[in-house]
């Protein structure tokens, strides 16, 4: 005979079980419901001559009509490309300058000047860009900005950065590493305080001055986070930056700023080509899964790191 004490606990304890699921499966199906499907129903239009008055399951499948499309038009090209090139310098960019920026951070010894310094520094990440653009703006113009004024006191003519093709994607890209280098360092400066003090007293006693510690000791020591931050940030390569770009950019510089998903806004908002600007988003993503699930393998083969 079963002991009564026995079943009554494994009883009470399946019953907790089959709270603790419904706690996991209420939510589970709430984002099933109202984020999945609506997303895999989106999707469907970039498969259709989508239109609003027959709704998605009236309208016309055409299969893989607009993604061939993407290829053959040259204002998708030109996005995708000034998207690649802008990524890349931004990724670069706030790569290098973070880390070096924690490096020479990390040689000071006045921990309140230090402790200021890196607050004043992180402090724009907080900035939202539509704000920080109105801010650009100002500083940035031809008539009276605070950088051509200084450009005309050394006796240039004033720079156009927000309307020429040549200056407009430099001038993106410093400022987003500007807004972000200070927040960015802390990963790297999170990292140093991890070194062994002991490494940078051997290397003193052998003769190693600040540079070559700073070589042969502390590069090494966060070599691994270097590089884990570097492959983690190429599946960020299709993104440029949509909210700076937008409140940013106008039709003067769409040759060297138009990125795939002002492109995509243009498209799908103002122009109203739905099925043609789903497509461009759905090409964007599968591309961008694609690359952060590399990012993904080569993490963990040469950082021994998964997010997944």
């Amino acid at each position: 005979m079963k002991n009564p004490k026995k079943f009554g606990a494994k009883r009470k304890i399946n019953s907790n079980h089959v709270m603790l699921h419904l706690m996991i499966w209420i939510p589970l199906v709430f984002i099933l419901v109202f984020n999945y499907v609506p997303m895999f129903t989106g999707f469907s239009i970039a498969f259709k001559d989508y239109q609003p008055a027959l709704g998605i399951a009236g309208s016309e499948w055409v299969g893989l009509k607009h993604f061939k499309t993407i290829f053959m038009t040259d204002d998708t090209l030109r996005a995708l490309r000034n998207t690649l090139i802008i990524a890349v310098m931004k990724i670069i960019g706030n790569l290098i300058i973070p880390l070096v920026f924690a490096l020479l951070l990390n040689e000071i010894r006045l921990k309140w000047f230090k402790r200021m310094t890196q607050t004043i520094t992180y402090l724009p990440y907080f900035i939202s860009w539509i704000i920080l653009a109105g801010i650009l703006t100002n500083i940035l113009k031809t008539d009276g900005g605070l950088i051509n004024r200084v450009v005309e006191a050394l006796g240039h003519e004033p720079i156009f950065f927000l309307g020429d093709n040549d200056t407009f994607r430099w001038t993106l890209v410093i400022s987003d590493v500007w807004k972000n280098f200070g927040y960015n360092a802390i990963v790297y400066l999170a990292a140093l305080t991890g070194i062994d003090p002991s490494l940078y007293e051997a290397a003193s006693i052998d003769g190693a001055g600040r540079w070559k510690q700073t070589l042969h000791v502390t590069i090494p020591g966060i070599s691994m986070f270097i590089v884990l931050m570097t492959i983690l940030s190429i599946g960020n390569i299709l993104n440029a930056g949509f909210d700076q770009v937008f409140n940013l950019y106008n039709v003067s510089v769409y040759e060297s700023g138009d990125i795939i998903d002002t492109l995509v806004y243009r498209l799908g908002i103002q122009q109203q080509q739905y099925s043609f600007s789903t497509a461009v988003g759905l090409f964007k993503s599968l591309v961008s899964f694609i690359l952060i699930a590399g990012s993904n393998k080569l993490a963990d083969k040469f950082a021994g790191y998964r997010v997944f």
